[in-house]
């Protein structure tokens, strides 16, 4: 049995570059049209007569193979341009099977799959986004509150060479945002930090940023706290920066602290993650109140 590997990838952009060839084509068939279709009046003698056939007849040959030509041209693009698209379907299908194989004992066993972004949390609900694979994946992001419930939390991002990102908070309406996922930890880099979710209404604090992931050689940057209620509350602390874990990168940097609106204090600014080289820069501090209210404090620096 012959095996038949397909890149559907390389299918689209062979298709491009064959739809921009058929407009260049059609081009030069549409300047070709006037010297081909119009020939000069023949002359009275019997060899003018013949040379004017014989043009004509050229240009009637030339317009019927273009016609042609571009007709294939056609059916050929929109036979590429369905095979790409019939590969691309066949993959995802195989995909999703073999991941469910994979992930359930993982995710009976501890709660979280093996590879996949985390699920977001339901809108309205206030549901925490779910935690990313343990592998490869983002954390999913939290569900925005109800009427009065506060944002769920983001879900913590996956660990891997590459490690997912933390999901961010959600907001809240007449109550808190929910606080950022924190970043995984990589073997090269640690995955950001997520956002902390802000709070909407006129009520609220802002939810706190998540902390930046270790990695190998950078660590992830913490989140940004999120803003406070429109009346009073106070911004969300920002996240602190993953460190390093070798001695030749940086750590990650702080995450800004939330501000707060007419009264309330900014959230503080999250520490910066250490590093052999060098540490990340420390988060700035969210802005105080108009009315009332400080200014957060601004993050360490190890």
């Amino acid at each position: 049995m012959s095996f038949v590997i397909t890149a559907p990838e390389a299918l689209t952009a062979a298709a491009t570059d064959l739809a921009s060839l058929g407009s260049t084509i059609g081009a030069a068939n549409a300047a070709a049209v006037a010297p081909t279709t119009a020939v000069l009046a023949a002359g009275a003698d019997e060899v003018s007569a013949a040379v004017a056939a014989l043009f004509d007849a050229q240009g009637q040959a030339y317009q019927l193979l273009s016609a042609r030509a571009a007709a294939f041209h056609e059916q050929f693009l929109q036979a590429l341009s369905g095979g790409g698209a019939s590969y691309a379907a066949a993959e995802a299908a195989a995909v999703s099977p073999l991941l469910d194989a994979i992930n359930a004992p993982v995710l009976a066993a501890t709660g979280r799959p093996l590879i996949g972004n985390g699920a977001n949390g339901a809108p309205g609900t206030g549901a925490d986004g779910g935690a990313a694979g343990w592998l490869i994946g983002n954390g999913g992001a939290g569900g925005a509150g109800g009427l009065f419930g506060a944002g769920g939390d983001g879900g913590v991002g996956g660990f891997g060479t590459f490690a997912g990102n933390g999901g961010d908070g959600g907001t809240g309406l007449f109550a808190a945002g929910g606080d950022g996922g924190a970043g995984g930890s990589g073997l090269t880099q640690g995955g950001d930090g997520g956002i902390g979710g802000a709070a909407l209404g006129l009520f609220g604090a802002g939810g706190a940023g998540g902390t930046g992931g270790e990695g190998g050689l950078f660590g992830g940057a913490g989140g940004m706290g999120g803003s406070a209620g429109m009346l009073f509350g106070n911004g969300g602390d920002g996240g602190a920066g993953g460190n390093n874990n070798s001695g030749f990168g940086t750590g990650g940097s702080g995450g800004k602290g939330g501000d707060a609106v007419l009264i309330g204090n900014g959230g503080n600014g999250g520490n910066a993650g250490s590093g052999g080289v060098g540490p990340g820069i420390a988060g700035a501090a969210g802005i105080g109140g108009l009315l009332i209210g400080e200014d957060g404090m601004e993050g360490l620096t190890p």
